[in-house]
């Protein structure tokens, strides 16, 4: 089981993601922190639900479960910065400190949403599944705050890069 754990991992390394801070507020306390584990779930339902996994070791897991929202963050090319922050690299803030990095503003759920965001999602917790190590949340979205229409950050090879659009593909837009 190691070795195809390994080989799954590594693979799963050559998938860029965007980087994104999941953050929540409210009786379980302010917290957040990196995730490249997001996705849209469907634009088909009442509310538009997406979802994010969190491992269940971190310190920002037991909040989200207890406090019932939670935002999602979705961050720009120049945010490596806030990224670091958030995952805990360096000798950098823990817990509510990070938030003292970047401005932020309340969503109507309470969870905490970054005002410069590539785009931002406020979400309710609709439902939860323990898969393996890590806590599957889906959130029905209460709102979205749009950001600067501005590539976002990824996270491939171990390594945040850039989204840039190929000339050829952009060219062809227009």
């Amino acid at each position: 089981m190691t070795e195809l754990r390994d080989r799954f991992l590594d693979a799963m390394s050559r998938v860029a993601a965007t980087v994104t801070i999941v953050t929540t507020d409210g009786p379980g306390g302010p917290y957040g922190m990196t995730v490249s584990a997001m996705s849209s779930v469907s634009a088909d339902t009442e509310q538009p639900v997406l979802m994010v996994c969190v491992n269940r070791k971190c310190s920002a897991a037991a909040p989200i479960l207890a406090n019932r929202v939670f935002g999602v963050n979705i961050l720009r090319g120049e945010q490596t910065g806030l990224a670091d922050i958030f995952a805990g690299r360096g000798a950098g803030a823990a817990g509510q400190d990070r938030f003292a990095s970047g401005t932020w503003v309340r969503g109507a759920s309470g969870a905490p949403l970054l005002e410069d965001a590539l785009v931002a999602f406020d979400c309710r917790l609709e439902r939860e599944f323990l898969v393996g190590q890590h806590h599957v949340l889906f959130g029905a979205v209460q709102d979205v705050l749009p950001g600067a229409g501005q590539e976002p950050l990824l996270y491939v090879d171990r390594a945040y890069a850039r989204a840039h659009r190929l000339a050829a593909l952009a060219a062809s837009d227009g």
